[in-house]
């Protein structure tokens, strides 16, 4: 097998290593169904020849847009690619105004969707797309081709010289991908990567990733869309991983203890509420049992890697582990024992607990933009310290521009964006990546991300204040869902609160505050807000007197992706949170 310099030589690498016989595995009607590595190739050069067939030529655009992440996605992204064209993912989660843009962007030719739902958003702006033949869908849906009629159209191999010869014509270095980035403001840009950005990522990263190769099971429910996800599963593919993929971010628990995995990656959000329900489990349990579970949770906060709080804390550790943790683990399948984090930031508390319990989190840090690892967390040889996303992997290059904003250098950084120019030249000057976050070195190399740049404000005092921190912060109340901090150009921050009402309901009935039952009653109720307000008191002793919350306002409307509050990626939209919640800003500052 030659060296991998395209997306497409992964699965062609592991069959020369081995042929899985669960390369790629999704649950169809209840039952596991297993796609061994020679099949997902087989069927890949069938969607090859048909694309042909079907007139595709070098740098047209495929749009596939799913759901759920599943098998033909990758039988479809491997492919597109070996035609020379390019796969465009689509979040299935965005409006349908943003997938009329992203598909006349891109002057996408064909679409591939999942299943009836987002075929009824694509139906609704088709007409709309000129460019647009057919709309092809994996599910089986009345009036929609389905993509088994490529399957069939790429069944006859006598134009597979057809698809060698555009294989042989891919260079490492030309487009794979356009990612549109879900902006917090404005349109999408179109991010493109090359072959060369996500192998070498992929290639760079997969020394700090410790699998067992061939001896490994991934559980993967992060969408495929967003390059953290697409990028881990190039590296499974690389490693010999058998490849799950969850049915829903709701069945997430009922496919851990079925897959079992030893491996999976997620989101800081996932993990604060694995947290939260574990710690609720507790809450209800009595006498010595209870006493146990938050004598561990104690110890678990505590947690220091490498057996730096001495002899006597890893002996009671040990016994924490056997006693309490052990049974964590056996919720989350009973094998895992590592996870990756991306996206956003993790709070340290999780960090901690998560090790402890034997379940490791290695926080790492990139963009889309970086393909998207620029820095991670190793456990093996002192590469692992909490707090921090780590050090940077090989072949990439880091600095710290005065202002303390962190730029990229590498393999990894990207084209630039789709057609625009004028943006692609503001992040990119003198071979390097502008990165919007602000961040620092510790003295032992590791990088340690402060805020987004553009997030930080000033108040009217002059004094610099970094949302983010506070926010992750105030999210380690339980009362908190979510939080965004305002008073840019005020005299004092503030902020929004969406409380968690699931767990305001539970410490009322404990408590025996009536609340009534509509969300807007409970925001209205002073015990509610006294209590919440208890809670952003006692966090509040972790910041200088100047960045404390000084007043809050509660919100009876949950936030989430469709309702506009939050992107694709979980991340804040200040500006539309900020305008939704305009008359309580008025209320706060006048």
């Amino acid at each position: 097998m030659t060296k991998i310099t395209r997306l497409f030589d992964f699965p062609y690498y592991q069959l020369d290593k081995q042929n899985l016989p669960d390369a790629l595995v999704t649950k169809q009607n209840g039952v596991w169904v297993k796609t061994s590595t020679q099949e997902y190739i087989d069927k890949a050069n069938t969607i090859s020849r048909a694309l042909l067939r079907m007139g595709i030529q070098k740098n047209d655009k495929i749009a596939v847009i799913s759901t759920n992440n599943r098998t033909e996605w990758n039988i479809m992204d491997i492919g597109v690619l070996q035609t020379g064209a390019q796969n465009v993912p689509i979040y299935p989660t965005i409006s349908e105004d943003d997938y009329q843009y992203i598909l006349n962007h891109c002057e996408a030719k064909y679409c591939f969707v999942s299943d009836a739902e987002v075929l009824r958003k694509v139906n609704l702006i088709k007409n709309n797309v000129p460019n647009l033949k057919e709309v092809f869908s994996f599910n089986d849906i009345e009036g929609c081709k389905s993509w088994k009629e490529l399957l069939k159209l790429g069944e006859d191999k006598t134009n597979q010289n057809e698809v060698e010869d555009r294989k042989d014509d891919v260079q490492t270095t030309d487009l794979a991908t356009i990612i549109y980035t879900s902006g917090t403001t404005g349109k999408p840009k179109g991010v493109m990567l090359s072959h060369q950005n996500i192998v070498s990522n992929a290639l760079d990263s997969s020394n700090r990733i410790p699998f067992d190769a061939t001896n490994s099971k991934a559980l993967s429910f992060l969408p495929i869309c967003h390059i953290f996800e697409r990028m881990i599963l190039y590296l499974y593919q690389y490693y010999g991983v058998s490849i799950y993929f969850g049915e829903s971010i709701d069945k997430i628990s009922d496919n851990l203890k079925e897959v079992k995995p030893t491996v999976m990656s997620v989101v800081p959000r996932l993990l604060e509420k694995v947290y939260d329900s574990i710690y609720a489990k507790g809450t209800a349990l009595t006498g010595i049992k209870k006493k146990l579970f938050f004598w561990a949770i104690d110890l678990g906060l505590k947690y220091e890697p490498y057996g730096a709080n001495g002899f006597w804390y890893e002996f009671q550790l040990k016994i924490a582990r056997k006693l309490i943790f052990s049974k964590w683990k056996e919720g989350l399948g009973g094998n895992l024992d590592l996870m990756v984090s991306g996206s956003a930031a993790l709070q340290p508390r999780l960090t901690k607990v998560f090790a402890a319990a034997g379940i490791p989190v290695m926080e790492g840090y990139g963009l889309t933009e970086t393909s998207p690892v620029i820095s991670v967390n190793d456990m093996r040889n002192k590469g692992f310290k909490v707090g921090t996303v780590g050090k940077v992997i090989d072949y990439v290059e880091v600095k710290i521009a005065e202002d303390g904003e962190i730029l990229c250098k590498g393999p990894n950084v990207m084209m630039g964006y789709y057609k625009d120019d004028v943006q692609t030249k503001e992040v990119l000057k003198d071979g390097y990546f502008h990165t919007g976050d602000i961040g620092e070195f510790d003295s032992e190399g590791f990088l340690r991300i402060t805020d987004r740049k553009k997030e930080m404000f000033k108040t009217s005092g002059g004094k610099y204040i970094a949302p983010q921190l506070l926010e992750n912060t105030m999210k380690q109340s339980r009362f908190i869902e979510q939080i965004m901090v305002i008073g840019d150009g005020q005299k004092m921050p503030a902020a929004f609160i969406q409380p968690n009402f699931e767990f305001v309901k539970e410490w009322a009935t404990l408590h025996n505050v009536p609340l009534g039952s509509t969300n807007e009653e409970i925001i209205a109720n002073p015990k509610v807000i006294e209590r919440i307000q208890q809670e952003v008191d006692l966090l509040n002793e972790k910041f200088g007197n100047w960045e404390k919350i000084k007043r809050f306002e509660l919100t009876p409307d949950l936030w989430t992706i469709p309702a506009g509050h939050l992107t694709p990626t979980l991340k804040l939209k200040r500006k539309v949170v900020l305008e939704k919640y305009h008359g309580l800003y008025e209320k706060i500052y006048n």
